[in-house]
């Protein structure tokens, strides 16, 4: 009996070795040369402090990608995301409000071992679209969807048609990253929540009733997308937002909100776009993965 209970010990001290060494090397996961890739959903527009590189790419200091390289300790980080970049931004230089961005894979280089990017929405105008059309179409019918009905026709939903093409530039994007960054670790981080997933809030998104569950399916269908470009990839990793900021769209109370809704606020957020804490969560969850 005392045999057996050494070696329940000794076999019990092994294990908790080989879990605390397991934990140990996954809570000091470091990577040294990091780039932040992506649109106004990473940029941050309007949230304190801005950037100045370009400034009217709308760069915030606290964005995801700040807060990501700061908890990392990473020993070199380029965030050249830009408000309003598609995927067509990554090879071409984007023009913005006095001056432009350099094309966003200019930032890469053969030693960069972290890249994050958050590209997608701009594709084919879908965020644009949306926030540009829906809220002038609630008063004729704010019970309904008439946002939904403006771009179905024949029972085809054209905007949800323009998201398929949306996943094989993914695609493509994907492909430029590992050519110039080929032992780069590369992130795809998804969108985060906009509509709740029941009940409204007209005077903060303004969408027909009917329109919320629509603007719902539009951004699983986006966020769907892009998680099947990851998979056809099969090197990069998708980090979905969209569940985990459940609880935080625009409608959230007190507080609770990572995006705003349809009033630019200065020094906060952008109409549609994510808060400081929105940003804060996206980056919690992109540290939950790597951990």
């Amino acid at each position: 009996m005392r045999f057996r209970r050494v070696l329940f010990a000794a076999v019990s001290t092994v294990v908790l070795l080989i879990a605390s060494a397991t934990a140990a090397t996954a809570a000091t996961r470091s990577y040294r040369n990091y780039v932040a890739l992506g649109d106004s959903y990473t940029s941050g527009p309007l949230i304190p402090l801005p950037r100045l590189d370009p400034l009217f790419c709308g760069k915030s200091t606290q964005n995801y990608p700040s807060i990501l390289a700061a908890a990392l300790q990473v020993r070199s980080f380029t965030d050249i995301s830009c408000g309003g970049a598609d995927t067509t931004d990554m090879t071409q230089r984007q023009n913005v409000t006095l001056g432009s961005n350099p094309p966003q894979f200019s930032a890469l280089r053969a030693d960069t071992d972290l890249v994050t990017v958050g590209i997608g929405g701009n594709d084919h105008s879908v965020f644009g679209t949306l926030v540009g059309t829906c809220p002038s179409l609630r008063a004729g019918d704010p019970t309904g969807n008439p946002c939904q009905d403006r771009f179905t026709a024949g029972g085809v939903d054209s905007v949800k048609a323009k998201i398929d093409q949306t996943g094989k530039n993914v695609e493509k994007v994907l492909a430029g990253i590992h050519a110039r960054s080929p032992r780069a670790d590369v992130l795809v981080v998804g969108y985060p929540r906009i509509a709740p997933e029941s009940g409204y809030c007209p005077k903060i998104l303004p969408f027909a009733e009917g329109d919320y569950a629509w603007l719902n399916d539009v951004e699983k269908a986006l966020n769907s997308a892009i998680e099947k470009a990851v998979a056809a990839d099969g090197k990069a990793t998708f980090v979905d937002t969209f569940g985990p900021s459940a609880g935080h769209d625009a409608c959230a109370p007190n507080g609770a909100a990572w995006i705003n809704g349809q009033d630019t606020k200065l020094l906060a957020a952008a109409a549609y776009h994510p808060y400081r804490t929105g940003m804060a969560g996206v980056a919690e969850v992109i540290l939950r993965h790597l951990r």
